[in-house]
This record gives C-alpha cells, sequence and structure tokens, in this order.
C-alpha cells in the first residue's frame, strides 16, 4: 500500500522539478545577457524523466528526474537599435538577441505538470483513505 505513496510522491517530486524549469524559462524570456554581463541571451531549461527502478523486484517504479538540460536555440533577433545589448556591426548590427521561448507552450507545459501533480496528489489521497477504512474494518 505504501508503495503507491512512493510512486506518486516521486511523481511529485518530478513534476516541481518541471515546473520550476518552465518558471524560470517565463522569468527569463527578456534576459539577454548571462551572469557575466557578456550579451549572450538565456536558454531555455527542459527537464528530462526516467524510469526510478530503486525501490526493489516486485514494488511500481516512480519517476526520477534523469536531467535539467538547456536547450541549445537560435537567439530571436529584434530591432531595437538603442538597447545596450544590440549588436553593434554586421549584419545583425541594431538587433537584440533574445531567448527564444515561446510563452504559450511553456504555459501548456506549465498546465500539463500541473494536472499531473494534482493527479498524484489525489492517488495519494485515495491510498490515504483507503488505508483508513481498512484499519477500521480490522478494528
Amino acid at each position: 500500500m505504501f508503495a503507491a505513496l512512493d510512486a506518486s510522491t516521486s511523481a511529485l517530486v518530478a513534476q516541481r522539478t518541471r515546473l520550476d524549469a518552465i518558471a524560470s524559462n517565463i522569468a527569463n524570456m527578456s534576459t539577454t545577457h548571462n551572469e557575466t554581463g557578456e550579451a549572450v541571451p538565456y536558454q531555455p531549461r527542459f527537464v528530462v524523466f526516467q524510469t526510478d527502478e530503486s525501490e526493489g523486484p516486485g514494488r511500481p517504479p516512480g519517476v526520477k528526474v534523469s536531467s535539467v538540460e538547456t536547450a541549445n536555440l537560435e537567439p530571436r533577433y529584434k530591432y531595437q537599435p538603442g538597447h545596450p545589448d544590440a549588436i553593434k556591426t554586421g549584419d545583425k548590427a541594431g538587433y537584440v538577441a533574445f531567448p527564444n521561448i515561446d510563452l504559450t507552450t511553456e504555459m501548456v507545459d506549465a498546465i500539463e505538470a500541473t494536472r499531473a501533480y494534482e493527479a498524484n496528489v489525489g492517488v495519494i489521497q485515495v491510498t490515504k483513505n483507503l488505508v483508513a477504512q481498512s484499519l477500521k474494518i480490522i478494528a
């Protein structure tokens, strides 16, 4: 019975990590330079899941975060010659390189992760009620 709780708990942790990555992507949609001050746009992050069978044989597998990857996407260029991070010379002079993050895609991913999180909370609640009912029958 506790195996169901373990599987759902692992999914909650994984979906939380996914939501954190999505929130970071949305928060950095306009970030045109990195931590060192170079005019390099933020690269979006995405979470990779994998099956977690560390609970042992006979137990249902859970899920774990395999890695948090950085997408290597071409930046989105916007003409803003007065911007401090605008390119000074070349074909793209006057353009600013912005992260290539689609807000619609990020919001859909966030809704999907939230629904998965809610579903796992529901499984935990049902398991908890099942245990309580079983104890009432035994007592």
